[in-house]
């Protein structure tokens, strides 16, 4: 049977130390970092069913607070997307400075506000993220300066009533230059709670990021 790492880590940022929990399948292909989206944290019951699904593929994750719990009860904070997008990026660095982490490919996996940062900080670190995928996401609260950078092969996933959350990743999508896809999930609203589409979501990003996970 296969041995998984998993580890608490305190991850040290501007100001304040992030918790995460870090699970790394044996002989891993790469590493996923979650960002969340507002109000949620690296607790949500659907980020860990994904990232459980790509564990099952043999790539690692990370899912951990950008926030600290002081910071995350200041409701702006929540929506702060350069600040977010700074922690992730502290995070990536730290990631990329730690035996046995630091050989391995990065993607991001980003759900509502968590994929404007996931975006931003892809377009910022342009040699380091090989995927990024978004869940629900705010794609368009990257702006399209950092839309047009992100350079990594970029899963768009919506669920089908999500009426104005389709025509923001569509907004998005279409500034994009980057190798990308938009995915509409059928049946599917904002937190993707209908049978069978948050499975359809795992699938999707696993077969992602087994894709463009590469060294």
């Amino acid at each position: 049977m296969n041995k998984t790492i998993e580890k608490l880590v305190r991850i040290p940022t501007d100001n304040a130390y992030i918790e995460g929990m870090l699970e790394l399948p044996e002989n891993a292909q790469g590493l996923v970092l979650f960002a969340h989206g507002s109000g949620s944290s690296r607790h949500s019951p659907r980020n860990n069913y994904v990232a459980q699904a790509l564990r099952d593929n043999g790539i690692g994750t990370l899912l951990m607070d950008l926030l600290t719990p002081e910071e995350d009860a200041d409701y702006q904070m929540r929506f702060d997307i350069p600040l977010l997008t700074q922690r992730l990026l502290m995070t990536t660095n730290w990631v990329r400075s730690k035996e046995p982490l630091q050989s391995l490919p990065i993607g991001y996996f980003g759900a509502s506000t968590g994929a404007a940062a996931a975006l931003q900080a892809a377009a910022t670190s342009r040699d380091v993220i090989n995927a990024v995928v978004s869940r629900g996401g705010r794609p368009d609260m990257a702006g399209a300066h950092n839309l047009k950078k992100v350079a990594c092969p970029t899963l768009l996933v919506v669920g089908s009533q999500d009426d104005v959350v389709i025509e923001l990743n569509r907004q998005a999508y279409g500034l994009m230059y980057c190798l990308k896809e938009l995915v509409i999930v059928p049946g599917a609203t904002h937190l993707f709670e209908e049978p069978g589409t948050l499975e359809e979501v795992a699938r999707l990003a696993a077969a992602w990021f087994v894709r463009y996970l590469k060294s």
